[in-house]
């Protein structure tokens, strides 16, 4: 494999795992009833635990991948005056510093105990997920327009990372409507999730049209540039997610007493999580691309 093909990969399970992270955290603190919340905390442990080892070994693995990338391939991943050079002088490296120390944070969260520890991983998981506006495309303007992209970035990132991070607890809280002591709980869980549901994913749509005006300050259409193609199929994939969201909400939310309309549910929310990993894979893919 070479190290662009390494970074994109490392990048994708980074990406993935801090969102997952994020999205759960949050939508477990702030809109699942707390007894509730616990529980589907407890199940989702080994996950959580999983979760943040990818992070921290990801995060380790990119700064030797990007010194490799930088340079003249992998003999210069672990040479010490390339990664000195990338550390220092790049925003790369300084995006890298950042992200660091999010993860050593995210580290000592997760040890709290239990009835500290959701609102810290939702803390510094969120914080992890901003450092990622450091480097990246943000970085190719100046001044207060590069101040505004960042914030835009930052925008993007934690509104997107809520609505796909959220979905796998929604399908523990699905699975606990068919419980009697569970129902009333996970029926408002799921309730507020929807109505959340709204403003993050319009969040998401605001925020991408402004990065995209940004970028290229055009239509995506130039397909000659493979960014372009790429960030093209990225906005359809969204479109799928939006519209089975859309449908989730206002046809089998409304009717979650029939076992048809929970089997669907299910099945629609399984498919929107396939659909976001593979944005976050396109994402991983075009982010280094030039867009012009």
């Amino acid at each position: 494999m070479t190290p662009d093909g390494a970074l994109i990969l490392c990048r994708f399970l980074f990406d993935g795992a801090a969102i997952c992270l994020w999205g759960a955290s949050a939508y477990l603190w702030a809109l699942v009833p707390g007894e509730l919340a616990r529980h589907i905390d407890d199940r989702l442990g080994p996950w959580r635990l999983g979760a943040i080892l990818l992070v921290v070994t990801t995060t380790a693995a990119l700064l030797p991948l990007r010194a490799a990338t930088i340079g003249e391939g992998w003999t210069d991943a672990l040479a010490p005056a390339m990664l000195h050079a990338v550390l220092y002088d790049t925003d790369v490296g300084k995006a890298w510093i950042a992200q660091a120390g999010a993860v050593v944070l995210l580290v000592a969260a997760a040890a709290l105990p239990s009835q500290r520890r959701q609102g810290a991983l939702t803390f510094c998981s969120g914080l992890l997920l901003v450092t990622l506006t450091i480097s990246g495309h943000a970085a190719m303007n100046d001044g207060w327009l590069r101040t505004l992209h960042r914030i835009n970035d930052g925008i993007h990132l934690l509104s997107g990372g809520a609505w796909l991070g959220a979905l796998g607890p929604v399908l523990l809280v699905l699975r606990m409507l068919h419980s009697p002591r569970w129902h009333t709980a996970a029926r408002i869980a799921l309730v507020r999730f929807s109505t959340a549901g709204h403003a993050a994913v319009a969040l998401v749509i605001l925020s991408g049209i402004l990065n995209t005006a940004l970028i290229i300050r055009a239509v995506p259409s130039d397909w000659a540039f493979t960014y372009q193609l790429l960030l093209s199929v990225k906005i359809l994939l969204v479109s799928a997610m939006v519209a089975l969201a859309v449908v989730n909400r206002y046809v089998f939310v409304p009717r979650l007493g029939t076992v048809r309309s929970l089997a669907a549910l299910k099945s629609g929310t399984t498919a929107e999580i396939c659909l976001g990993l593979a944005v976050v894979g396109l994402v991983a893919w075009f982010g280094n691309l030039q867009p012009t």
